[in-house]
């Protein structure tokens, strides 16, 4: 944490926010070594470590693909990751998710470059997970889907509730859901797509083993979602809210499951100039398809985490209000990118590189 606490001690006194937090993190992974008086289970990732457990570092995601990209280490808290979480982030989330997140993360023009390689058409028997208030599955419709083809499933009813005020969506079937446990038969679906969703899967492999599962043969999955950043400070927040994957891993759980001619395409704000080193909550498209009928050949254990739960009220309330000051680390870097591309608009017309060099 030296770098991350190098640069918030920098800061004007507007961001001491921000080292508060940062303080708040250090003193939880420190607690990973001590795990005095049963704090692990405030703010450990392991509350769920099934029993399969690879070492007390790692937690298994189940899966004979490289360890490096199936583990999730104790260094990465990862706050949101998790089904109460996630259901009482979007409770509120879901009420300005259009307005607030999609300008600044995943815009249209995004959403139809990502939804290209999925190769969408009239016929097909479509299932949006994740669909939350339906913005992907607009897309999916004018990529060229048929709504009444068309089932989209979130475990939110609140990002459900907002879908269902959108004209467009109304012969689109919406259905509660879990997306590590569909309620589909196998071989039943010609397309998978999921947006947004994935960060919050507990178990990323299951959710993946599970897009296998539904889809016919020949048909393809597309999973979009974000990807891990590089620079110091936002990969400590990135770390600290929910899942930000890298590009290896995706690939990884892809071909764990079963898939085949796996792809990925790269997406991002226009105003970003292709940066990508402070991560993107939308980051790249993945696609791969099912060639063999049946279930996915990577058999997963028990599930580690069930939707309907119980669990401790004032732990997940501890854990969303942190993860959530992290995730606010993520609605200032596209406002910091934006204004950073307007700087630069100037001496773009006297130099064409100057935002990609600049940037």
């Amino acid at each position: 944490f030296a770098h991350p606490f190098l640069f918030i001690a920098m800061a004007a006194s507007s961001a001491r926010p921000l080292l508060f937090l940062a303080a708040l993190a250090a003193v939880a992974n420190i607690s990973f070594a001590f795990q005095p008086f049963g704090v692990t289970g405030l703010l450990s990732p392991l509350r769920h470590a099934p029993a399969t457990s690879r070492s007390p570092l790692s937690l298994r995601m189940g899966s004979s693909a490289d360890a490096s990209s199936l583990e999730r280490p104790l260094s990465k808290l990862r706050l949101i990751q998790h089904k109460q979480e996630a259901f009482w982030f979007y409770r509120y989330l879901s009420l300005v998710y259009d307005k607030v997140v999609n300008p600044g993360h995943w815009t249209e023009d995004m959403r139809e470059a990502s939804l290209v390689p999925a190769e969408i058409s009239a016929e097909q028997q479509i299932v949006d997970v994740g669909g939350g208030t339906g913005f992907c599955t607009l897309g999916v419709i004018k990529a060229g889907g048929k709504p009444e083809n068309i089932i989209m499933i979130d475990q939110s009813p609140h990002q459900l509730l907002q879908a269902k005020k959108k004209p467009a969506l109304d012969l689109v079937e919406k259905l509660e859901g879990d997306a590590e446990d569909l309620p589909f038969e196998t071989d039943s679906k010609d397309r998978y797509v999921s947006a947004g969703s994935i960060e919050y899967w507990p178990e990323p492999q299951r959710g993946i083993c599970e897009a296998y599962r539904v889809l016919k043969p020949g048909g393809k999955a597309c999973v979009i979602g974000p990807v891990h950043p590089t620079f110091p400070i936002s990969r400590f927040f990135a770390d600290l809210w929910m899942l930000f994957p890298t590009e290896q891993e995706y690939i990884d759980w892809f071909k764990a499951a079963g898939f085949e001619d796996v792809k990925i395409t790269r997406i991002g704000p226009k105003w970003y100039h292709g940066v990508r080193r402070h991560g993107l909550i939308m980051g790249c498209s993945v696609t791969g398809v099912k060639k063999t009928a049946g279930e996915s050949p990577l058999q997963m254990g028990p599930k580690v985490e069930q939707t309907a739960q119980k669990s401790n009220f004032a732990v997940n309330l501890f854990r969303l209000i942190l993860g959530t000051l992290g995730g606010f680390w993520y609605f200032l870097v596209p406002v910091y990118m934006f204004l950073k591309h307007l700087l630069l608009l100037p001496l773009s017309l006297v130099w064409k590189n100057a935002h990609a060099k600049l940037m």
